[in-house]
């Protein structure tokens, strides 16, 4: 009961409004003020005399608070919330006090000639004093209102009466026990473990929680009931975080990590900012830092349009393009939402960052050759990064005209446009798609590239003929750029895990050997324009994806880091079953990189140069004009005939599964 008064006595004073809690501060303050002023006089006496030090000393015990209230006041010592105490707060305070005390040895030495002398060692006893008492009393005061210290008891009730989740934390260095702090000032979150490598700290304790090896996690959960582990080493790289979670995966538990490291520094932790753990540490990938020669070549001081620039990668293009101190930034987009969504966050930035940048939102499709020249030529564009395109495979198994349409003949008309309005760089996006394709999509895409690659032989530097009878002087550098998978993309399985794994599964995977590379999208933005800085013209660059990665592992790791088990015919009982739904229209258990095996490296590690066949302008050309007209008459036998002829590679593994078509022959 008496824990129950005193936890009643914490809550009301939680409870007063903010001008009388400082009111009682500064009442306290003045107490402690004279407690530390005699005893002063008391060390330095070796008397404990209650009377003695107002012997003649009593104007000390005046002036000492009416020192000392102002410069309290002026260091904000006020001003800090008591439960969020932090070191910014206690050095207010030695300074505070230290200044203080300095003013009160110049008063007691202006008054040296007075009847009664004052010990010169008084002032410091003062000072130390002033100090344990003033910060001493306010670290105290922050965990009595943080509660649950002072009784196990009612921190047990009050544990399960708030469903305070348990949780573990890896890493007992400062960003772990900032998190721990920062979890204290919370109620959803009850810190109970660290689990720390440095064995030198091993089964001590720190801020009040026991230190636990990585191999006793599981005496760990048994001893504490943790059923969630935070990651608090926002420094390490991929490759360790990797490690770490690849040591947690067999456990029980949820696992989530801290924001990364400049948050913490700057004091930004909140409990709210706990994310689940980035798929890019399941791969282990550290991105190569950019070369900024090749970052900034074709866009410091330029004008750059990006295509798609509402897309996944065509924002992060965006991003990193403002990063490299471009002049004019042109935002090509047909999706109205997304234009005006990365219009909004970029301008922010904008403002935010102070940039001398022209930010050009363009509502448009790569289907209108007229309105991409007319952009180009408005703005002068120097760069064009083209990564408008339709990428979902099997949507687009089902829609073949759009497909070619959009991604070849849309590449078509951002490749003439370029050259007709002088553009010097000219930098696609491809995809590991493009070669040996089953699909529709990966067809079009080595298509694309095709168009690129015969454009550029074609014509530099001798005139090039678009067949409007106007010739024009081709001096634009075409650049391809292929790469695979990218996590958090509009088309990645990752979110679709996480929104099956948070319904209670099954978690559904095409095929049980299906494997695909992966990419951040970041990391994918950097290389690309890099990449594009190494072009001579009709270049084939293959990004560095590492090893590919098993679907169905990936899966099961997800899983298993929420905290939950997988169910097969060995764990019955398990939580989240993984279902094999069979590949869909055009789709690969593989993909690759590269046609042929001729390949050669660049001065950039993460950048191959590959040399693929294509065809000369005349032939494809022609190639290209039956194509359409096939797509524009819905012939798409005879367009699935010409993508065998002219796609290296290009096996369809089904039926035509085109919607219009399928419909025309069931109604026959």
């Amino acid at each position: 009961m008496v824990w129950h008064r005193i936890d009643g006595i914490r809550q009301r004073l939680l409870g007063l409004p903010r001008r009388h809690k400082r009111t009682l501060q500064v009442i306290v303050d003045v107490f402690l003020v004279w407690i530390a002023l005699w005893m002063a006089f008391v060390v330095r006496l070796g008397e404990f005399d209650v009377v003695h030090p107002f012997a003649g000393h009593g104007w000390l015990f005046i002036c000492a608070p009416l020192i000392a209230l102002p410069l309290f006041i002026r260091f904000g010592m006020y001003r800090a919330v008591m439960r969020y105490l932090g070191n910014d707060a206690l050095i207010a305070i030695v300074k505070a006090v230290s200044l203080s005390a300095l003013l009160l040895a110049l008063v007691v030495y202006w008054y040296r000639d007075s009847t009664v002398a004052v010990p010169r060692s008084m002032v410091f006893n003062y000072w130390w004093l002033s100090l344990l008492l003033l910060g001493g009393l306010r670290l105290v005061m922050r965990q009595f209102f943080m509660g649950d210290w002072f009784d196990p008891s009612l921190k047990q009730s009050r544990t399960r009466g708030d469903n305070r989740v348990r949780v573990a934390i890896y890493g007992a260095g400062a960003a772990g026990n900032q998190l721990v702090a920062a979890l204290r000032t919370g109620r959803s979150l009850l810190p109970v473990a660290f689990i720390d490598d440095d064995s030198s700290i091993a089964n001590r304790v720190i801020a009040g929680i026991r230190v636990f090896k990585p191999k006793h996690i599981q005496q760990m959960i048994d001893e504490t009931g943790a059923s969630e582990i935070l990651l608090a080493i926002p420094s390490a790289s991929r490759a360790r975080r990797r490690e770490v979670l690849g040591m947690l995966e067999p456990f029980p538990l949820h696992v989530r990590s801290i924001p990364g490291f400049m948050d913490l520094a700057s004091g930004k932790v909140k409990v709210d900012d706990l994310q689940d753990v980035d798929i890019a540490d399941l791969l282990g990938r550290d991105a190569v830092p950019p070369q900024q020669a090749l970052f900034e070549r074709c866009i410091k001081g330029q004008s750059v349009l990006v295509t798609g620039a509402g897309g996944s990668i065509g924002s992060e293009l965006c991003r990193q393009i403002m990063a490299c101190g471009a002049r004019v930034l042109i935002l090509f987009e047909h999706s109205e939402f997304n234009l005006y969504s990365i219009h909004r966050e970029l301008e922010r930035r904008i403002v935010r960052e102070a940039l001398q940048l022209q930010l050009v939102p363009i509502l448009g499709s790569i289907r209108n050759a007229a309105r991409l020249q007319d952009v180009m030529r408005t703005w002068r564009v120097d760069t064009v990064y083209h990564a408008a395109a339709y990428k979902h495979v099997p949507m687009v198994e089902h829609n073949i005209a759009e497909g070619v349409l959009n991604n070849l003949l849309g590449t078509l008309n951002t490749a003439q446009a370029a050259i007709k309005s002088g553009v010097e760089n000219f930098v696609l996006i491809s995809t590991d798609k493009a070669v040996r394709p089953t699909n529709v999509m990966g067809s079009t895409k080595r298509l694309a590239e095709m168009v690129l690659q015969a454009l550029s032989r074609e014509a530099a530097p001798a005139l090039f003929n678009d067949g409007s009878g106007v010739h024009h002087v081709n001096k634009t550098r075409f650049t391809m750029v292929r790469f695979g998978n990218v996590l958090g993309s509009s088309g990645s399985v990752i979110p679709l895990f996480r929104e099956q794994i948070k319904r209670g599964g099954p978690v559904t995977v095409t095929h049980p050997n299906i494997t695909r590379y992966f990419m951040t999208i970041p990391e994918a933005a950097q290389l690309v324009i890099q990449a594009g800085s190494l072009g001579e013209g009709g270049d084939v660059f293959v990004l560095d994806m590492g090893a590919p990665v098993k679907i169905v592992d990936l899966a099961e790791k997800m899983v298993k880091l929420s905290g939950l088990s997988v169910r097969s015919n060995s764990n019955p009982h398990g939580d989240i079953a993984i279902e094999f739904s069979g590949l869909r229209p055009g789709e690969k258990l593989y993909e690759e990189l590269l046609i042929g095996d001729n390949v050669q490296p660049t001065e950039h590690p993460m950048i191959m140069r590959a040399h693929e066949e294509y065809l000369d302008w005349d032939v494809f050309k022609e190639r290209l004009a039956d194509l359409l007209a096939s797509v524009e008459a819905d012939d798409f036998v005879r367009v699935r005939q010409l993508l065998r002829e002219t796609v290296n590679g290009y096996v369809p593994d089904g039926e035509i599964v085109d919607h219009i078509y399928v419909q025309r022959r069931t109604e026959v």
